[in-house]
This record gives C-alpha cells, structure tokens and sequence, in this order.
C-alpha cells in the first residue's frame, strides 16, 4: 500500500488481494495513515486489487462511517470490474462515490 497526501485530501493506493487473509493489515495501515493526516477526503485506489471479499468491503465501510462521521468522505478510484461489481452488489456505490480516473490526475478532483 503506498500514500500520499495533498491537502485535505489522502490518496491511498492498494494492491493484491483484500481478504480475510490482508484486510486486518489494511485496516490497520489505513486506521494509522488517517490518524496521522486527519483527511477529510480519502480516495481508495484500487486498481491494483485483483480480488476482494466481505472482509474488505468491511474495511472500506469502517473507513466510511469514520470519516463521515467527521464530516468527511470516501472516494473509491478505478475498481476493477469484478471488484467494482462486488461494489454495486454490496450497495457501497449509493454511499460513495467511484471514480474510473486516478485520484492525482483527475482535473476535477473534488476538495472539501
């Protein structure tokens, strides 16, 4: 997982596969990259996940109701279409928004 931050904004880039198996670890790194730079958007990256199961569509929820909560939000970026079909499925795409563009190159990069 790489990070980045601009402003409010933090850019979390995830890859592999988010499972039973790696979603602790993720929400582990997400929980401390959020508590070192109080964002008030998170943008998920997943391009890079090739898989993802209920565990970490429960880390991606977490994430959401923590920043909603503090006024904030989470974007999802450029799932793949078998992640973003477990999206649609699951009813995360009426909580937030995804994006098929890259959260650092996308000319409308939304900031609170």
């Amino acid at each position: 997982m790489f990070f980045s931050q601009e402003g409010p904004a933090l850019v979390a880039r995830i890859k592999g596969e988010l499972d039973l198996g790696t979603a602790d670890r993720l929400r582990q790194e997400l929980e401390a990259s959020i508590d070192h730079a109080r964002p008030r958007i998170l943008y998920l990256d997943l391009e890079g996940v090739s898989f993802m199961d209920s565990s970490g569509l429960g880390v991606i929820l977490g994430r959401y109701r923590r920043l909603a909560r503090q006024g904030g939000k989470v974007v999802i970026c450029r799932p793949q279409p078998q992640v973003r079909r477990l999206l649609e499925l699951s009813g995360i795409n009426k909580l937030m928004e995804i994006v098929s563009e890259d959260p650092d190159r996308s000319p409308g990069r939304e900031v609170l």
